[in-house]
């Protein structure tokens, strides 16, 4: 990734996966509540956390620390599963759309001039 997070044209791209994943996140809650018997407490504390974690990161996507914070989100996002199992698909689902986001980043910052 380019060092300069800020000039990378992805960001948009990884500031949409994580509003995008906020959502589900967010959606995830009654899911686990009402479905799959989770405490909502447990429910709301963990996925509510997660969710807005995915929404001040695409805030904060111009800090060079940004983009592994997010890869190590995506890991905590994926593990959800364990309380709502559907969430291991969509975890994966959002880590692939994460990934080409850091490669299209590398591809576009290696495009631009110096």
């Amino acid at each position: 990734m380019s060092t300069r997070i800020a000039d990378n044209p992805a960001r948009r791209l990884f500031a949409a996966v994580l509003a995008c994943e906020a959502v589900v996140i967010g959606l995830a809650i009654p899911v686990a509540v009402v479905v799959l018997d989770v405490d909502g407490a447990v429910a709301g504390g963990v996925c509510g956390g997660l969710a807005l974690a995915c929404l001040l990161l695409a805030g904060l996507l111009r800090r060079p620390w940004a983009i592994p914070a997010g890869t190590a989100l995506q890991v905590l996002i994926v593990a959800t599963g364990f309380m709502v199992p559907a969430m291991f698909f969509l975890g994966v689902v959002f880590g692939a759309l994460w990934g080409t986001a850091i490669w299209l980043g590398r591809k576009a910052a290696s495009a631009q001039p110096r």
